[in-house]
């Protein structure tokens, strides 16, 4: 579907003052304008797509805010405000007396069509969870969910700063057949989503925004009474979502379990381990890279539980092309690639690497006894092991790759733990142990060690929620610790005071 976009840009144009208002009626970007800002005392800015400009040479005066001010709708509790029967956003940041000395005026934008890239998940009746940095396109793609389900189905929306649903009464022509319930104040959010649930039998809740324990709570509450739900939560990826310990129940929650000695040997794991306490809230979890680009975990249960033990869960990647098809690379998983795993001694396997360190790849299959040859011809590989970033952005050889039917296979960093993971699954063998029982065993000998009188210790590379385990265990012993180095080599410290 060709997509359509409707901005009533000269609703917005109208509240500024005419000078302001024709420096961006004479520019030819007007299609790629995100926000205008006005701050009192500096010059106003207008901020596009790909670039920021200054629409006046002099200062913003109190006169030019007051303007704008007179003009819109109530400020509420969050500060924001709206044109009625609009999408736009007006943000007041305001002086230690409650005084407007700053105004961000944010295009909205009704574009129909973004959904075709996620409308099977969408239309599937499972709860979906969209994640992405500011400005992405989150609520705009909310808005035409809201607009696509209310055709087939009983629709309601919790709009809490107006963004869904655009300013007013009556709203935006946009969400389609939808019913909208506003939010009197941002606190009162998580009570509006039960209130709508109980008294408006909804078969859909669309909610931005879901930022507090209550409000997560009020979403579990939701999904466990059948009701599709579809929302953004604050965060940029799921395990932006698993270290944060607010929003950590929408996947689940997190917590310390300790097995007993048979089923701690069974797993080759310590006795203490983290595990996912409950169904996470959102089956799937959609990661908005950019407006064209796209992860989706189809199993959030699965990824979470896969995370936990500190091992890669390749998400299925979707964009549109040139030509505004949407594309699928499906998640590389191991039933997927079925590299041959036959009993007994391995036959050689031919592993192109792309962003993969070679000479380390080759330490690690001779450290484990595997008959890996490194070729530097795609066309004599059996598979392509690349990493996580490279695989989002579509580079060349994995196309490529992937049109000749040569199997790839994504790791989460270009660590030796994960060549290690990567292999054993490859190859069908076991790992001794496990990466996350493995990382918490370091720590403690580390502890034991700095305890004894070494001043400082430096334990292995380990991914985020690893890193923030051990500080976790390092504080329980009274003791300091402190991160250090850049990704994928970032690493904790752990030592004693002044060491």
């Amino acid at each position: 579907m060709k997509q359509e976009i409707t901005d009533d840009l000269d609703a917005l144009l109208a509240v500024l003052p005419p000078d302001l208002a024709q420096a961006i009626r004479e520019t030819d970007e007007k299609e790629s304008l995100l926000e205008i800002v006005l701050d009192l005392g500096r010059r106003p800015e207008a901020r596009y797509l790909h670039k920021e400009a200054t629409l006046r040479d002099t200062e913003t005066p109190e006169t030019d805010i007051e303007y704008v001010v007179t003009r819109i709708g109530h400020f509420g509790d969050d500060n924001r405000a709206g044109i009625e029967r609009t999408l736009h956003r007006i943000s007041a940041i305001r002086n230690r007396n409650g005084k407007v000395v700053g105004l961000s005026l944010r295009v909205g934008r009704a574009v129909y069509g973004t959904i075709d890239i996620i409308r099977d998940l969408v239309e599937s009746g499972k709860s979906i969870m969209l994640l992405g940095r500011p400005g992405v396109g989150k609520t705009t793609m909310l808005r035409e969910v809201a607009r696509v389900l209310a055709d087939k189905k009983r629709v309601v929306i919790v709009d809490t700063s107006n963004e869904i649903g655009g300013d007013g009464d009556i709203p935006h022509p946009a969400i389609g057949r939808a019913r909208r319930m506003q939010v009197r104040t941002p606190t009162m959010q998580h009570a509006v989503m039960i209130e709508a649930v109980e008294n408006h039998m909804p078969e859909v809740i669309i909610i931005d925004e879901i930022g507090t324990e209550l409000e997560a709570a009020a979403a579990r509450t939701i999904a466990e009474r059948g009701v599709q739900l579809v929302g953004t939560a604050h965060g940029n990826t799921l395990e932006n979502i698993m270290l944060n310990p607010t929003l950590a129940d929408l996947v689940g929650g997190i917590g310390s379990v300790t097995l007993s000695d048979e089923e701690a040997r069974r797993r080759g794991t310590q006795k203490s381990i983290l595990e996912r306490k409950a169904p996470p809230t959102f089956d799937v979890v959609v990661e908005i890279q950019d407006r064209e680009h796209l992860a989706v975990h189809h199993d959030v249960a699965a990824a979470v539980d896969a995370m936990l033990r500190g091992r890669s869960r390749p998400a299925e990647v979707r964009y549109r092309d040139e030509r505004g098809e949407v594309k699928v690379q499906e998640a590389i998983l191991e039933k997927e690639f079925q590299v041959e795993k036959p009993a007994g001694p391995h036959r050689p396997i031919r592993i192109y690497p792309f962003g993969v360190n070679r000479n380390n790849l080759e330490k690690v299959a001779r450290g484990m006894g595997l008959p890996l040859t490194v070729t530097e011809e795609l066309t004599q590989a059996d598979l392509l092991l690349t990493l996580r970033n490279y695989y989002r952005g579509r580079r060349q050889p994995i196309a490529k790759a992937e049109e000749m039917g040569i199997p790839v296979y994504v790791l989460r960093s270009n660590t030796f733990r994960q060549m290690q993971q990567g292999l054993a699954d490859i190859f069908g063998v076991e790992l001794r142990g496990d990466p996350f029982a493995q990382a918490m065993e370091e720590t403690q000998e580390a502890i034991s060690r700095v305890l004894a009188g070494t001043p400082a210790v430096e334990l292995s590379p380990q991914n985020a929620y690893i890193r923030r385990r051990q500080h976790e265990l390092a504080k329980q012993h009274n003791l300091y610790s402190e991160s250090r180095g850049k990704e994928p080599r970032r690493r904790v410290r752990i030592y004693q005071e002044g060491g």
